[in-house]
């Protein structure tokens, strides 16, 4: 069973399939760090980085919209490969947010990254979880999964996570009974209705989704991999009324064909985790494969979109079933 939280303690855990010396170089190596630290959209200048107990790391975020986020990170604990306190969120001229210490285990040739921030207070902890949510800030932990993904593999991959108050058989059940996850799953302001639904390895659903005007798109899935209750793994093709393969409506040059593979762990007895990593499958052109990572920012609000829903679902899901 995890260890519960303490109320003015942000917790963020994530495995990466990587060796704790590579984890831990894309996190202190200036170059690497460049590639992968901030939300979707955020680039990153180093000014000065001293990896040492007593150092310090000066650099600036740029957002999206132009603006520039100054910022001091002051290193109190370095242990190579291990261990990482520091104050983050301070500068010259403002005291730090909050304190961070990320602890980093190698399990059986991955990575468990194990960080905790810690308030003043409680109420410090739930406005800066408000603040990270608004900002998009989980979204810094999964292109580092994606950055590592690329530079062991060359593969272009997108990653989203999200915690929800659910046991992990409720959370199964969210993505594999059709009678659920249609009720969050689609876009915002879509409906979703299935055609048929075969869930389980080999089986293939045929749905469709419309917004309730002029909006309208068919599509299939079919299932590859199902281990319950943690991973579900499954493609997807837009398609016509007749099942035949299309394309994605507004965008022509999208990969014919995503996979879509989603893990559940847990994070104690009524919480886990969900980890979607989405992709290109088969034959993918250069034009297809720029269109995906071009969209990576877009898929980050339409998954975020859907685990709202989600969230607002399980709030209101009689859960006695289990």
């Amino acid at each position: 069973m995890a260890e519960k939280n303490k109320s003015n303690e942000i917790r963020i855990i994530r495995i990466y399939d990587a060796p704790v010396k590579t984890v831990w170089e894309a996190w202190t190596d200036p170059k690497q760090v460049a590639q992968w630290w901030g939300p979707r959209g955020f680039t990153l200048t180093t000014h000065s980085k001293d990896l040492r107990t007593g150092g310090s790391w000066n650099y600036t975020m740029h957002g999206p919209d132009g603006v520039d986020y100054p910022n001091k990170t002051q290193y109190l604990e370095v242990e190579k490969y291990s261990r990482l306190v520091y104050d983050h969120g301070g500068n010259d001229d403002r005291p730090p947010m909050f304190r961070v210490t990320v602890l980093f285990t190698e399990i059986k040739g991955k990575t468990k990254m194990d960080m905790r921030m810690a308030l003043p207070n409680p109420e410090a902890a739930e406005e800066t979880r408000k603040f990270i949510k608004k900002a998009g800030g989980d979204s810094t932990w999964d292109r580092l999964a994606e950055y590592l993904v690329k530079e062991s593999s060359g593969k272009e991959q997108f990653f989203i996570n999200r915690t929800f108050d659910a046991p992990i058989k409720l959370m199964f059940e969210m993505w594999s009974n059709p009678k659920h996850f249609s009720q969050w799953l689609p876009p915002t302001g879509f409906k979703m209705d299935f055609i048929k639904a075969d869930i389980k390895p080999g089986g293939s659903t045929f749905y469709f989704m419309t917004d309730g005007g002029s909006a309208k798109m068919y599509g299939s899935a079919k299932y590859l991999e199902i281990e319950q209750p943690t991973r579900i793994v499954y493609t997807q093709q837009f398609c016509d009324e007749n099942e035949n393969i299309s394309r994605h409506p507004k965008s022509p040059t999208w990969p014919e064909t995503m996979l879509t593979t989603v893990n559940l762990s847990e994070e104690g007895p009524d919480k886990t985790r969900v980890t979607v990593t989405w992709e290109s499958h088969g034959k993918t052109t250069r034009e297809e494969l720029e269109t995906f990572i071009k969209a990576k920012s877009g898929m980050t609000q339409g998954w975020t979109g859907s685990f709202d829903k989600l969230e607002a679902y399980l709030d209101n899901f009689n859960a006695e079933f289990l």
